[in-house]
């Protein structure tokens, strides 16, 4: 059941007098992956999302320092993927229902005493979700350090090795989605069926765009036939180890600064008596 994950990082082999007896719960960092069952074109499986991200906080795990307390949950593999609802196999949660998910995800590990939970997102469709979820359960609970994190927002050599079109538009199911499945999921990639397909009519000199500073809302049909944005023709398992060895060096250096991260606590300063107070007008 722990897939890619080390067997002793997985939080589910636990017993619960393990957990109990566990020294210095409020440092040890849990790691809940949220994914997406969603399509990937006519050439990847469903499972991409939920793949990738499993198998990066897999590698992480496998390289951590021994010393370092972290447990990685069982992937959410249900996310908020609504944008992709006309592609069949498409399972989409609504946001209300994947926020009351981790919610209650949260508490229950906030219950069992820990104090550090990541959201590692591997989906592009939901990152506000966990942030919402994130500021709220602190929000709740000042003591508890949340950190919604994407998959590929760590630091990583990746950007070298796809065009400056791709790094742009190619989101979903292109070279690199598709070049790491080649590497850790070869058997599902149907390569006889590689797409190249970028999105369709999007505006020219214009500040609106796909997904930048000024987005404009769409659904994946709008803009792809599909279902690629990318060019998964370039993809290639060698692209594939580089981006997941790279990633999940990332992803080591991050677990490493959670574990010794501390909330800032500015509320529990005493003020100046020369300094102004903010006004809440």
């Amino acid at each position: 059941m722990h897939t890619f994950v080390p067997p002793h990082r997985f939080f589910p082999y636990l017993t619960w007098t393990e957990i109990q007896a566990m020294p210095d719960k409020e440092n040890v960092v849990i790691i809940q992956p949220v994914a997406s069952i969603e399509q990937h074109g006519p050439h990847l499986p469903l499972v991409v999302d939920a793949a990738i991200g499993t198998a990066i906080i897999g590698r992480a795990m496998e390289k951590l320092d021994p010393g370092i307390p972290a447990y990685v949950l069982p992937t959410q593999c249900y996310g908020k993927a609504n944008e992709h609802w006309h592609f069949p196999g498409t399972i989409a949660l609504t946001a209300q229902t994947l926020m009351a998910v981790l919610t209650e995800v949260a508490e229950s590990i906030y219950r069992a005493g820990f104090r550090k939970l990541v959201f590692l997102n591997s989906h592009g469709g939901q990152p506000q979700v966990l942030e919402i979820v994130a500021r709220d359960v602190h929000q709740k609970y000042e003591d508890f350090m949340l950190f919604p994190v994407a998959a590929w927002r760590v630091p990583h050599e990746g950007r070298d090795l796809f065009t400056e079109k791709e790094r742009e538009l190619g989101i979903h199911a292109g070279d690199g989605e598709t070049s790491i499945l080649m590497h850790i999921l070869p058997d599902t990639v149907r390569t006889d069926k590689l797409v190249c397909e970028y999105p369709h009519d999007l505006p020219e000199n214009s500040l609106l765009s796909m997904e930048g500073a000024i987005p404009f809302a769409w659904v994946t049909r709008d803009l792809t036939q599909s279902g690629v944005l990318g060019d998964a023709t370039a993809a290639t398992a060698e692209k594939g180890k580089l981006l997941v060895e790279s990633m999940s060096d990332g992803w080591v250096q991050l677990i490493q600064d959670l574990h010794k991260f501390q909330q800032p606590k500015a509320w529990r300063k005493s003020v100046p008596s020369a300094a102004p107070v903010p006004s809440l007008a």
